[in-house]
């Protein structure tokens, strides 16, 4: 069904004229009154669209870009969310409606999807700031021709959550139906099935990308999605979470530092602090997945029980796998938390490691505090930010034309801090125990999506340098997420690179993992599409 600015129009005038028809008489004395709800404004649906090129290896691709929003609506059909999109689609194809399409979007919970974009897969990229590079991190910053975007081989929509960018409550919409695992998800997946039926994209290959959190939101999107009849060709994941604590540190759960070991091997491979340094990342990263797979996981099973002499040893292990001395080993009780990690990596140079890509590093302000500051922003987050606010300002006005009275949010703490992290797994009913054991994993989501629609393809991105969400981490949670091997053979994709979360970071590897992404999606897509 498609919905036009006059529809959103008449349905507010027609809830009201109908509230004001309806109005019951005054209340008796002394009898309670509810509360009258107070409805949000509502925008008007906007599409603004521009015509462009990109010479993606060697070709000059035509396309059209458009920057608007779509209205969500709830079960009466009050709109509940304004939601912001930029789509770009190939100019000059013979069947529009059969090609790929992806759905792409940031993570947080809370950031807009503007870094996927300009950052990475888009037509146009911002030029990063290098690691060390202070001076690339001060204006002005530069937007060129991206020849590593994906526009190549499948039409791309970059979709902003409600609540940053400029998606955000409308009508009856109010921050709960929105501002949790599942809420999101169900947004997301309404925002999908209104494009596709508004731009005729139902017969097209489809395709969710999402990084980070994103690929939190996939898995359960994924299954919203086929639950009801949108099949989806391939799910691509860029550094990603499924099983929220494998990547918590919390007492009593050790299996984040089992996981996180070959991810801290890497970095201080690529910091020169093992004696003797591997000969490569490989070498390095793969005896610390040998190692945490074995040895240190059985050392933390056996917990105080553990003889004194096993503990230093495996405290040495430890020491030359990570750079780390053994003793700060044997103070942490072999169990080293991300934080200490990467302020103590660097040693005596009181400058830390980036937690989103430990390439950078930043001085700390308090040293001698247990952890940073709260005003820390973070090594990463320093480095990039700037380029990306700016350039993406300056990108919508400028080049897509799209203007507004409302300043883009980037991120939004209002809409983290209130997020839900409640969810149910769609397998929590294999066992029996106390409490809701499998909240945060959406793992058994993908898997329930990908039961039901046996040719869905899954590609897994990660970077060895993302302290955030560990590559290893990855690993483990697909092994567990419940499809049988059989069930996964042939359908699961994965590849790692040296960079961190943010995978376009590095242009030593943007090409290659475009080349990996536009592989898949032509793997996944029917022939004949395109």
């Amino acid at each position: 069904m498609r919905f036009h600015r006059f529809v959103v129009v008449s349905a507010c005038l027609v809830i009201a004229a109908a509230a004001s028809a309806a109005a019951p008489a005054p209340p008796a004395a002394g009898t309670a009154t509810a509360k009258p709800v107070k409805l949000l404004p509502v925008p008007k649906e906007r599409a603004v669209v521009s015509h462009h090129h990109v010479v993606i290896d060697g070709q000059r691709i035509a396309y059209t870009a458009t920057a608007g929003t779509l209205l969500l609506y709830n079960a009466k059909h009050q709109p509940t969310a304004s939601v912001f999109y930029i789509a770009y689609a190939r100019d000059g194809v013979h069947d529009a409606a059969a090609r790929p399409v992806t759905f792409a979007y940031n993570g947080g919970p809370g950031f807009a999807s503007a870094l996927v974009d300009i950052g990475g897969f888009g037509p146009r990229r911002i030029v990063w700031p290098a690691p060390g590079d202070s001076q690339a991190q001060q204006p002005p910053y530069r937007l060129v021709n991206n020849d590593d975007s994906i526009l190549k081989t499948s039409d791309l929509v970059f979709i902003d959550a409600i609540g940053t960018g400029y998606s955000r409550l409308a009508g009856a919409g109010t921050p709960k139906m929105f501002y949790g695992i599942k809420g999101d998800a169900s947004a997301y997946a309404q925002f999908i099935q209104r494009y596709i039926t508004r731009f005729d994209r139902w017969n097209s290959p489809k395709f969710l990308l999402g990084e980070s959190y994103g690929t939190t939101r996939s898995a359960v999107l994924a299954q919203d999605l086929v639950a009801k009849g949108v099949y989806v060709n391939g799910v691509i994941l860029c550094s990603t979470v499924l099983d929220l604590p494998t990547i918590n540190f919390s007492a009593g759960n050790d299996l984040p530092y089992v996981l996180y070991l070959p991810s801290y091997a890497a970095v201080a491979w690529y910091h020169h602090r093992l004696q003797p340094q591997p000969a490569n990342l490989q070498a390095a990263v793969s005896a610390a997945e040998q190692f945490a797979g074995t040895d240190y996981q059985q050392a933390l099973f056996e917990g105080s029980a553990l003889a004194p002499a096993q503990r230093s040893r495996i405290a040495a292990h430890l020491s030359r796998l990570t750079g780390i001395p053994a003793a700060l080993w044997l103070r942490a009780d072999l169990r080293m938390t991300l934080p200490v990690f990467m302020r103590r990596l660097l040693g005596a140079s009181e400058s830390m490691t980036g937690r989103y890509d430990a390439r950078y590093t930043a001085p700390e302000l308090q040293p001698l505090l247990p952890v940073p500051g709260r005003s820390d922003a973070g090594a990463t987050t320093t480095a990039i930010w700037g380029a990306l606010a700016a350039s993406f300002d300056h990108y919508l006005r400028d080049d897509l034309h799209y203007t507004s009275t409302h300043l883009y949010k980037q991120d939004s703490g209002k809409v983290f801090k209130a997020w839900s992290w409640k969810y149910r797994s769609p397998l929590n009913s294999v066992g029996s125990g106390v409490g809701n054991l499998q909240a945060r994993n959406v793992a058994p989501a993908l898997a329930r999506a990908m039961n039901n629609d046996p040719g869905m393809q899954l590609m897994l991105n990660n970077g060895y340098y993302d302290m955030a969400t560990p590559f290893f981490a990855t690993d483990y949670t697909i092994r567990h997420m419940g499809l049988p091997a059989a069930a996964l053979a042939g359908r699961v994709h994965e590849f790692d690179y040296p960079v961190g979360h943010m995978l376009y970071l590095n242009p030593g590897v943007l090409p290659l993992l475009a080349r990996h992404i536009d592989a898949f999606i032509a793997g996944a897509a029917p022939a004949g599409h395109g």
